[in-house]
């Protein structure tokens, strides 16, 4: 404790220098690449297996996988693209609004924002410094009541174009593998034992590093993963079995 009463602020700030919190902040990216090689591995593969099984040509099965790739990814692309983009379009709405609403009811919003640190325990005697400060800056008080009261961050410029990207490359890479047996084997009927193969390790290996940087637990994630995939791709090829018949 300092002479003055208050604690030793120099002591917390080189406390907070020392420490060093290991948090993974790049979730959005994480979620996009998860999307796009989730649906990547899957449907492709449950076409490939579906042409098979109608006794399709394996050169016939992949100029359909290729095309399927081509616009699953500009359609997958665009989703993100229009998500992302309807996200930043309701932040800068809401932002407005607030805007319009600090400088028109300054004392509600001034209210509200006793009422938010009330929420975690702070004290009237505590929170009513914090309040005025807010109310000498505006700027930190609207960043403070959309973060806070609105739960909304300021987006990233170009998460929109990143998105899109990044879900449509990821969707490629994930299609692309149930198709390589394909691109080797002539006859349909081996390559299609060869993409399963191939593609379960995949999934497994994929749902493994998701349930790893999503926090479920890896072994669990992995099996999921790739029974959902095998349950498509079975269904894909009985039915063109059954229907063939």
């Amino acid at each position: 404790m300092a002479a003055n009463g208050h604690p030793d602020l120099e002591k917390q700030r080189l406390l907070l220098h020392d420490h060093e919190e290991k948090h993974f902040t790049s979730s959005e990216v994480v979620r996009d690449i998860i999307l796009g090689v989730s649906d990547g591995l899957t449907v492709p593969f449950a076409l490939a297996a579906g042409l098979s099984g109608a006794d399709v040509p394996s050169s016939i099965i992949l100029i359909a996988g290729i095309a399927e790739v081509v616009a699953g990814s500009i359609s997958m692309g665009l989703g993100g693209y229009l998500a992302a983009k309807s996200e930043a379009d309701h932040y800068y709405k809401e932002l407005k609004r607030e805007q319009e609403e600090i400088i028109s009811v300054p004392d509600i919003e001034a209210a509200e924002i006793a009422e938010i640190l009330a929420q975690y325990g702070v004290e009237p005697h505590e929170y009513e410094p914090v309040v005025n400060a807010l109310r000498r800056n505006p700027q930190a008080w609207l960043d403070f009541m959309m973060k806070f009261e609105l739960g909304l961050e300021k987006p990233d410029p170009m998460r929109a174009l990143q998105s899109a990207a990044t879900i449509a490359f990821s969707y490629i890479v994930g299609g692309l593998v149930p198709l390589i047996p394909y691109m080797a084997i002539p006859i349909a009927d081996k390559a299609v034992l060869a993409s399963v193969g191939i593609t379960l390790v995949a999934l497994l290996v994929f749902g493994f590093i998701k349930g790893y940087f999503t926090g479920d637990r890896p072994f669990r994630s992995a099996f999921q993963t790739a029974l959902i995939g095998a349950v498509a791709s079975a269904a894909a090829y009985s039915i063109a079995k059954l229907f063939r018949t």
